[in-house]
């Protein structure tokens, strides 16, 4: 079993930054494409983000381009996700979640998840 720990959310004014880390533990972190996903209010939770193994191949929805950047240090067995330029269509309960194989966006069938943490973004 591979364990996810998400952190970082919070609440923050359109235009702001947050940067959320998904640390893992348990299985070997560099044999997985890590993604991060996300569900706000109501609506069924989404694909955001996705990274290769080696951190060589990234992707990012349109919705999120030029805002967000996923990056990985496999020496730290954490995933990251810079969000900057937030803007309120971005609030949701953010998902850390791990995949052996490769990077084949949209991320959808992991193999494990992180329970999550909240970003809220006020206009």
């Amino acid at each position: 079993q591979m364990q996810l720990a998400e952190s970082g959310g919070g609440s923050v004014q359109a235009g702001g930054s947050l940067r959320l880390s998904c640390a893992a533990s348990g299985r070997t972190f560099s044999k997985y494409v890590m993604g991060w996903f996300r569900q706000a209010p109501g609506k069924k939770r989404e694909f955001v983000s996705g990274i290769s193994q080696s951190g060589d191949s990234i992707y990012h929805i349109d919705s999120v381009k030029g805002r967000f950047t996923i990056a990985r240090d496999n020496a730290k067995n954490t995933v990251y996700l810079q969000m900057n330029s937030l803007i309120p269509e971005d609030t949701a309960v953010y998902y850390c979640a791990a995949v052996t194989g490769p990077l084949d966006p949209p991320l959808s069938a992991m193999d494990y998840w992180g329970k999550g943490t909240l970003v809220t973004v006020s206009s």
